[in-house]
């Protein structure tokens, strides 16, 4: 269980740094005027609003499935 928590616990921090650091710094766009993001963010959000559809549907799935064995069992 503390092998989990730190695994969960290291992730967040690496991606709280990573953020951090790319707020903070900035790369030159390719005019060399234009400041632009090391990662872009909004990829990255729409990656994780997918796994967390994703991670949804395959809850309500396997929920689903229970309840239709307890129904047919009569548990």
């Amino acid at each position: 269980m503390r092998f989990i928590t730190g695994l969960i616990v290291g992730i967040i921090l690496t991606v709280g740094a990573a953020y951090v650091v790319d707020a903070m710094h900035t790369a030159p766009g390719p005019d060399g005027r234009e400041a632009r993001r090391m990662v872009n963010w909004e990829v990255v959000s729409d990656n994780m609003r997918d796994l967390s559809a994703s991670v949804q549907q395959g809850w309500h799935r396997l929920t689903g499935a229970a309840d239709r064995i307890d129904k047919q069992t009569g548990a």
